[in-house]
């Protein structure tokens, strides 16, 4: 079973990394395995390229494995421990919708696509960049949560999703990325 998630999970990466979603060592993903255990990538993975070697097993309760598991790490944990209907969790920055979000406080899509599957989302704002990394692991479990959204768009640091199906994780990444494009061309 776990060969096939490894599979799966690098498929998505792959498709990811081709799309600039994911940057050379920069994002994150993962799936979660049973209740108490997800599977993430490693550290220094690189995404478009995931073998099993790439992947460390994880355990909510902090082991000697956490050292060479993805930075976020604890930000998957905490999506994980908070929403019982997450099964896939990615972090990506995707460099148009990163940059729409700097400036704006919601993206709205004019496209069709954009429009169906998000026609509202809110920006989150972290303030205080010099400690967010230390704060991002509770608010963004907890504004996924509170809000009942499975994707957070964060001003300045990039897109956190999770999904039931794989499939529609790389999809939403893919919608906003491209509603977000498609607004900063019709501002120039």
């Amino acid at each position: 079973m776990q060969e096939r998630l490894v599979e799966r999970l690098s498929r998505v990466s792959l498709s990811m990394f081709r799309k600039n979603l994911f940057g050379i060592f920069h994002g994150s993903i993962s799936a979660r395995v049973e209740l108490s255990k997800f599977l993430i990538n490693k550290r220094e993975a690189i995404f478009d390229n995931l073998s099993e070697d790439d992947y460390v097993l994880l355990h909510h309760v902090r082991d000697y494995r956490w050292k060479e598991a993805s930075l976020d790490s604890e930000i998957h944990s905490h999506i994980y421990q908070s929403i019982p209907d997450a099964k896939y969790v990615a972090y990506a920055m995707p460099p148009f919708s990163t940059a729409y979000a700097l400036e704006n406080d919601y993206i709205v899509p004019r496209d069709y696509f954009g429009k169906a599957f998000f026609p509202r989302l809110k920006v989150y704002d972290p303030k205080g960049a010099e400690d967010w990394y230390d704060r991002a692991d509770v608010e963004i479990s907890r504004v996924m949560a509170e809000q009942d959204v499975d994707v957070v768009v964060i001003r300045g640091y990039g897109i956190y999703a999770h999904a039931r199906e794989i499939n529609n994780l790389a999809k939403s990444f893919a919608i906003i990325e491209n509603s977000c494009r498609l607004l900063l061309y019709t501002k120039i």
